[in-house]
């Protein structure tokens, strides 16, 4: 059920700046005119809701140990609830199509799509999903892209994990033994699968073409990942990838903003001040202009704590750094229906205590996702 508010007090953050005029909510939708009951949120910021384009965090919840895998709508149910507590409104759960089998094979994969679209017409948070595809995994494209038609999902980023190096110089790769049993084959059978579809490299550019052709005609948004060079972002900008997920290089962020796609970045590097893998830092992307976006990746604390972090670093103002977590990330995933505080869009917003930077409160739609604090307290006894 939405709810009828009007916030005075607070400071508001719309598409001109700041505010302190009175901010309503109607019917799931920014009002402009006053309606509702009228909250006192003096000491508050309200902010629109964070738009997650890309998130595993909810892999803990789906499969709390390897194998774990029954009643994963309840890990479905629980993943909307931190998300809404830390502020995601709109979240894109990134789930792995891969050779790499265990939690990233095809089966577990389907597992997700059917818990996630089996729950989350009940759930205040939008969940949304992305498949990403291993560009390698020949044999299963049609099952992929059965499972895009079946689930509606409209995202779709190619990923290749394989250690084409090792391979070729006919090495085992790094950790194969631990990969193995996560993937639930032994090491010699793991290692087959990879070297066969290492040979099978040169099928690989004519099938991911007529691919991405057939997923472009049906409206599928789709992303590269981990581009390191400029020649690798210009093969998938040729086929229509209007994203860039965390590109590992400046010459690879840059060639991106030069074929106009959205770049996106991880929030936790923001927060880490460095890439876990040795890339390059997502402030120095940003800092030169090279970011559209801000995604929780592995943790979903990341997108708020990003935003103040940008601005006590001096990068940009918060407002700027808030459109990388809210605006920007609508924008890439063609929602245009939120991402800002505009008369007439949906009402997705939270509500922030800006000396402890935690949320106090989120609303999906105009509907209650979370409240907690005083903020609580206010809306509560309004």
């Amino acid at each position: 059920m939405t709810v009828d508010l009007t916030f005075v007090g607070a400071r508001v953050l719309t598409p001109d700046g700041w505010s302190d005029v009175p901010f309503s909510m109607a019917g799931g939708h920014v009002c402009a005119d006053r309606l509702g009951r009228v909250v006192d949120l003096s000491g508050y910021l309200v902010l629109p809701g964070i738009v997650d384009p890309h998130g595993d965090g909810f892999e803990r919840h789906m499969a709390p140990r390897r194998g774990a895998l029954r009643e994963a709508e309840h890990g479905v149910v629980a993943t909307a609830a931190e998300l809404a507590a830390n502020g995601i409104t709109t979240a894109v759960l990134a789930q792995f199509f891969s050779w790499e089998g265990g939690m990233r094979g095809p089966d577990f994969a389907e597992h997700v799509f059917e818990s996630v679209t089996s729950v989350r017409d009940s759930l205040s948070v939008d969940l949304r999903l992305q498949l990403r595809l291993e560009t390698h995994l020949l044999d299963d494209f049609a099952r992929a892209e059965a499972a895009i038609d079946r689930f509606g999902i409209g995202y779709v980023v190619f990923n290749d994990h394989l250690p084409h190096k090792r391979l070729a110089e006919g090495r085992k790769p790094p950790r194969l033994t631990g990969q193995a049993l996560k993937s639930g084959r032994s090491p010699e059978t793991h290692l087959a699968l990879m070297q066969n579809l290492h040979d099978r490299a040169s099928e690989v550019p004519e099938a991911l073409d007529h691919l991405a052709a057939r997923l472009r005609a049906r409206g599928v948004v789709m992303g590269s990942h981990d581009d390191s060079t400029r020649a690798d972002r210009a093969e998938w900008a040729a086929r229509g990838a209007t994203v860039s997920e965390f590109p590992e290089t400046l010459e690879a962020a840059q060639s991106a903003r030069d074929d106009g796609a959205h770049i996106v970045l991880g929030a936790p590097n923001v927060v880490r001040g460095a890439s876990h893998a040795g890339n390059i830092a997502a402030s120095d992307l940003i800092g030169k202009g090279l970011c559209d976006a801000l995604a929780s990746d592995y943790h979903y604390p990341s997108p708020l704590r990003a935003a103040f972090r940008l601005e006590e670093l001096g990068l940009c103002d918060l407002a700027a750094a808030w459109a990388l977590v809210s605006s920007g990330p609508a924008r890439l995933l063609g929602l245009l229906d939120r991402g800002s505080l505009e008369t007439g869009k949906r009402a997705d917003l939270i509500v922030v205590d800006p000396q402890t930077r935690r949320v106090e409160a989120t609303f999906v739609a105009g509907r209650v996702a979370y409240l907690s604090g005083q903020c609580a307290e206010r809306v509560l006894r309004a």
